[in-house]
């Protein structure tokens, strides 16, 4: 009874520091949902000097956050590098760098703890599942699991081997893998959250409707949208057309923003790459490629074959030139989301990595502070990535879909 007064002092008395202070919709929203409270906090500050005060507060208790998570994730990371270098008796850093970006059948938590993913396996003799742990031994090394066929993790891939543990080719060839590697199950997860936020805000809109102001999850979500919708869909698709690509385009956008953000998680269900894989950047640009041309018109074909207003001879010179472009757009769009996260990453765990190449804590003097500067960098990154693939394929959908001049004037 004790603790419960002093719980609902304290709250009292945040409320009323908070009744003094100028908090944005998100702040706000935030507040209400951690402690519970049923009552409004006014939107503009009561005090001025308070509210200034709060605002140079803010990024320095960002910081603060972001340092203590960053530095105990790193000591995680130094001491399971360390005891991997006793055993091992040396640090690779190009190996380090690869294993933590790169896709696995396990999910590495802590320590030689990981969660075993399933295989997945389709070949002429048939569907086969098992548990990934059978392709490794207790450290973690590639071993031969006879199951249909003799199967072996070679360079992260399943393949099939034969009796002197040598790749079979033409078997392998035949097989199919549909496993669930680290990639997609962080994907699965990203697509849960996206369902439950979406639908919980969704199923809010329906019970309330519009006309009220938005609560919760609905305030998180409706300035985004908006965002997207203002100045993202309008200015490139027109306000004729975009309405019926908004599903596409906020589809899009919250994926590949979820994925990113979860991606700079270094602790479970964050820290896969999913972003930074090019099977997943190179589905999203096939996607886009597809609702682009299926969107264009006579118009947009006719200014990539036979270019008006230009003589015979530059009309044959540019076309090739211009279909070129349509393949290129969509290789844009895989190539730089997929570069920049990744880039991200690589950068990030080669400054960690300036402790162990140095041999030597007062590295991390140094390697500390970049660290959490360009983590910093990554969430801005994180958001920008996903802008920029949204905003450019709204571009090309609005480019494809754009209406002659003739037809213009018509209208």
């Amino acid at each position: 009874m004790l603790l419960r007064k002093k719980c609902l002092a304290y709250k009292a008395l945040i409320y009323k520091f908070l009744e003094s202070v100028q908090i944005s919709i998100f702040a706000h929203n935030f507040s209400l949902n951690l402690f519970n409270f049923r009552c409004l906090f006014p939107i503009f500050a009561a005090n001025f000097e308070i509210s200034m005060v709060l605002q140079r507060l803010k990024p320095l208790l960002v910081v603060s956050f972001v340092s203590i998570f960053l530095l105990n994730t790193i000591s995680l990371f130094a001491n399971e590098k360390e005891a991997a270098a006793k055993e091992e008796g040396s640090f690779n850093v190009t190996q380090t760098i690869l294993e933590h970006i790169k896709d696995d059948h396990s999910w590495h938590l802590w320590g030689h703890t990981t969660i075993s993913l399933p295989v997945i396996l389709y070949s002429p003799q048939g569907f086969e599942v098992f548990s990934s742990a059978k392709l490794v031994d207790e450290h973690h090394e590639p071993v031969v699991y006879k199951g249909k066929y003799d199967y072996k993790l070679i360079e992260g891939k399943t393949k099939i081997v034969n009796a002197a543990g040598e790749v079979d080719v033409a078997a392998s060839k035949k097989l199919w893998d549909f496993s669930i590697t680290k990639n997609v199950a962080s994907l699965f997860i990203s697509v849960i959250i996206l369902l439950l936020v979406v639908l919980t805000a969704a199923g809010a809109y329906k019970k309330t409707g519009i006309s009220s102001a938005p609560k919760g999850l609905q305030s998180f979500m409706e300035p985004i949208v908006l965002f997207v919708r203002d100045e993202i869909a309008l200015p490139n698709i027109g306000a004729k057309r975009y309405a019926k690509y908004m599903p596409f385009l906020l589809t899009i956008f919250f994926l590949i923003l979820t994925n990113n953000f979860l991606g700079l998680i270094p602790l479970f269900p964050g820290g896969a790459n999913v972003s930074g894989n090019i099977a997943f950047t190179m589905t999203l640009a096939v996607c886009v490629f597809i609702v682009v041309n299926l969107s264009s018109n006579k118009n947009y074909w006719e200014h990539i074959f036979w270019m008006p207003g230009m003589h015979w001879s530059m009309k044959l010179f540019l076309a090739p030139i211009e279909l070129i472009g349509v393949f290129n757009k969509p290789i844009s769009l895989m190539i730089r989301l997929f570069a920049n996260i990744t880039a991200g990453h690589i950068l990030v765990l080669s400054l960690v990595c300036l402790i162990f190449i140095f041999k030597t804590v007062y590295a991390a003097a140094v390697a500390v502070p970049f660290v959490i500067f360009i983590f910093l960098i990554e969430l801005l990154v994180a958001f920008l990535q996903a802008y920029i693939f949204t905003m450019l394929t709204a571009m090309y959908i609005g480019m494809a879909s754009e209406e002659g001049h003739h037809d213009q004037a018509h209208h």
